[in-house]
């Protein structure tokens, strides 16, 4: 449909590999989303930050250097809730479940874990399920 952009689910991710964000960023505006791509935990509070911390879902990748999803979204928490902002619902990405990265990451109670590599469909209908899909605003 021909959604106003301010009507369009924000959706940021948050992955060190380009290719996972171009492909996620075409494959979810395709879907009605509204995606705003970052690399690392510094791009990603940079971003919330100038959006007002009103994004409707997170999704980020575990592994990355510098801040690891754990602690990307830990901070993301501390400053949603220092500005008395809604929580926001994270999905998080893992291609590592036999680590203690992934133990530390299940003690989050993020929203959803999806297994690297991913298939689109889960993810899309794990997305709908979580934040509703594009097309049902009024």
């Amino acid at each position: 449909g021909g959604l106003v952009k301010d009507q369009m689910k924000k959706i940021l991710v948050i992955d060190d590999d380009k290719m996972v964000l171009l492909t996620l960023k075409r494959l979810l505006a395709k879907e009605g989303y509204r995606v705003f791509p970052a690399q690392n935990g510094t791009e990603a509070l940079d971003l919330l930050s100038s959006a007002n911390f009103e994004f409707d879902l997170i999704i980020s990748d575990l592994k990355m250097p510098n801040m690891n999803g754990i602690e990307v979204i830990k901070e993301i928490r501390r400053l949603i809730s220092d500005k008395k902002k809604k929580p926001i619902p994270e999905i998080i990405i893992t291609g590592f479940a036999k680590e203690e990265i992934y133990l530390d990451a299940l003690k989050l109670k993020a929203a959803a874990y999806i297994d690297k590599p991913f298939d689109m469909m889960p993810l899309l209908e794990t997305i709908r399920k979580i934040i509703g899909a594009s097309d049902n605003l009024l």
